[in-house]
């Protein structure tokens, strides 16, 4: 307890009350409810033959079925009603196993990496925000979980419409030979429950919607965010601001306030010669002259 408190003191478990942690704790214990729920499974359905002869009827005949539902290996004996012929061995249709076991191995998977992630959120968080490595990682895995539970979802929930289908008592019922006799008695006495199933199912759909959503969240520690947003720059900010000229030491010239002593244009940089025979170092305005001065 005393380590514990310690860490917390340190500020190691701050991350479990961020959206990055607090979603993976989730993923971890919907992970464990979604593998148990489906790989612990075992359920029974019971039906009856009553035959013409009292004596040869069988009126428990229960069939057991469980994880991973590999239903065509599961069997039943069934009384014939023919007078003293061997019980009839009937076999269930149907191996379902694949989808069963890749929805649990999913799970599987996503309890331990997401048990993984959380022990570096928690111990090294600052070698896991280094150079952003860590995180694109995470980010990758995380996608890659969130498909694999879409799939695994779909494929699970696909399997056990089918296992539900398989297992229906009036259904076997209809395999049983001794029942297409009219003076025979078939009838199913309980199906089997499958709730746990149906949660295992929605289990399923829960951690797809966590998976994706904690994408985000991984996004905004991968710096990919920064990069993208780097790359555009708007035309407004390419400009300078009008008063940041004054502020550099320039101000616009008019070159038509001259009478107000503003800039005037000096058109006589280049020295010359005036009329008396002195040298001019600009240029000087002249005003004509009549003609009667020139003579």
């Amino acid at each position: 307890m005393d380590v514990v408190n310690q860490l917390v003191a340190q500020g190691q478990f701050t991350v479990i009350k961020q959206p990055l942690g607090f979603i993976k704790i989730l993923q971890w214990i919907f992970a464990i409810f979604a593998f148990s729920t489906c790989g612990s499974y075992s359920g029974k359905f019971k039906m009856s033959v009553e035959c013409k002869d009292r004596s040869e009827s069988d009126l428990g005949i229960e069939v057991d079925f469980e994880y991973p539902f590999r239903l065509h290996q599961v069997y039943f004996d069934a009384p014939s009603c023919k007078g003293g012929e061997e019980p009839e061995r009937l076999f269930l249709t149907g191996d379902y196993s694949s989808s069963a076991e890749f929805f649990v191995t999913i799970a599987v998977f996503s309890f331990l990496y997401s048990m993984a992630a959380l022990s570096v959120y928690c111990f090294i968080l600052e070698k896991y925000r280094e150079n952003c490595k860590g995180a694109q990682i995470d980010f990758v895995v995380t996608a890659v979980f969130s498909f694999m539970w879409l799939v695994s979802s779909c494929a699970w929930a696909k399997g056990l419409s089918d296992v539900k289908t398989a297992t229906d008592p009036e259904k076997v019922i209809t395999f049983i030979s001794a029942c297409d006799e009219q003076e025979n008695r078939c009838r199913e006495l309980y199906e089997p429950k499958v709730s746990g199933l149906n949660t295992s199912v929605a289990f399923g759909f829960i951690n797809v919607i966590l998976w994706i959503g904690n994408l985000w969240f991984v996004f905004k520690e991968t710096g990919w965010m920064a990069a993208f947003s780097g790359t555009y720059v708007p035309s407004q900010e390419k400009q300078p601001a009008p008063d940041s000229f004054a502020q550099g030491g320039y101000a616009p010239q008019d070159p038509y306030a001259g009478s107000q002593g503003g800039y005037q244009p000096d058109y006589g940089q280049q020295g010359g010669y005036t009329e008396e025979g002195g040298y001019s170092q600009g240029y000087e305005q002249q005003q004509p002259t009549s003609y009667s001065n020139q003579m």
